[in-house]
């Protein structure tokens, strides 16, 4: 899908960023201008924006805007693991090897398309993205939740701004994990040498990961070979492959990654990176009472664990 870049030159400060360029972006909104940011579209003097950032006189500001698109998603009868629903959201456990919405290359079997056919009303909630507040890669399972109303949406959306959203993620790493408790707090951008990856840069965004070790495993034969620990990860904050990226950045890459693990293949049988939104938790936007869900292993990560505990 083609985009197009707009660049702006800042003649006097004005107030934040997505709110002077919702005024300059052919009538955008304020969401969509956000989404922009959160997606990395938007850099400011050559450097990723923040929401938050207040404009500038003499700034550059360049946006790349996604070409509009149609026809929209289609509603596909694809199954979905919902584990709880009311008449505003509805929180799915996502199976891996699915991507959240439609995008170049991924037009259809998308979690969109499945939801749209369990729930038709959300093609009017939050344009082609059809309720989706938050996203996880293609191969990582786990919770997500989906509003059912642009309202709820925008309500959840301000959640996740104002890091009110609790969420905790599994994960396998490579080695042995010292200490058994830290605060990664590392800025994340796109990585100069390769654009299609995220690393920790100086001067990119911030980005906060927590981490606990759960279990240690190290073995010296057969097909669980290698130093292993299961870690809780708790990110404060939602960049692109965040946990990914941080975990590697302190030597200990997800077990599977293709992109920031090791060169060298791990013998067990895992077909993508060990990786799993377990946990999630919010103010439900309508009640106001706090609200948590929870998802176990799917088996292709469990039988992983099985067979270290047993080695």
């Amino acid at each position: 899908m083609s985009e197009q870049r707009v660049e702006l030159q800042v003649d006097a400060a004005d107030g934040r960023i997505d709110k002077y360029l919702a005024a300059r972006l052919n009538n955008a909104s304020r969401s969509e201008v956000q989404r922009l940011i959160a997606d990395a579209r938007v850099t400011v003097n050559g450097e990723p924006a923040k929401a938050s950032y207040k404009v500038q006189q003499g700034d550059r500001i360049v946006v790349f805007v996604p070409a509009a698109h149609e026809p929209g998603p289609v509603a596909e009868p694809i199954p979905l693991d919902v584990v709880y629903e009311d008449e505003h959201l509805i929180v799915v456990n996502k199976p891996p090897h699915m991507v959240v919405h439609p995008a170049p290359g991924h037009a259809g079997g998308t979690l969109v398309n499945a939801l749209l056919a369990r729930y038709p009303e959300l093609a009017s909630a939050g344009g082609d993205r059809s309720g989706i507040v938050h996203r996880l890669d293609r191969d990582t399972s786990g919770l997500i939740v989906v509003a059912r109303s642009e309202k709820v949406r925008r309500a959840l959306q301000r959640q996740f701004q104002d890091r009110e959203i609790y969420k905790a993620y599994l994960a396998l790493v490579h080695g042995l994990v010292q200490p058994s408790w830290a605060r990664i707090e590392a800025p994340i951008a796109r990585d100069p040498a390769h654009r299609q990856r995220m690393a920790v840069v100086r001067g990119g965004r911030e980005a906060v990961t927590e981490y606990h070790v759960l279990e240690s495993f190290s073995h010296s034969m057969g097909a669980a070979a290698g130093d292993y620990c299961l870690v809780r990860a708790e990110p404060h904050t939602g960049r692109t492959h965040q946990i990914r990226v941080h975990l590697a950045s302190i030597g200990h890459p997800l077990v599977g990654d293709p992109v920031y693990g090791p060169r060298r293949r791990t013998h067990l049988p895992l077909a993508r990176q060990f990786l799993h939104a377990e946990q999630l938790g919010f103010r439900h936007p309508v009640s106001g009472s706090r609200v948590q869900f929870a998802a176990p292993l799917p088996p292709d990560l469990g039988h992983v664990l099985d067979l270290l505990r047993s080695a």
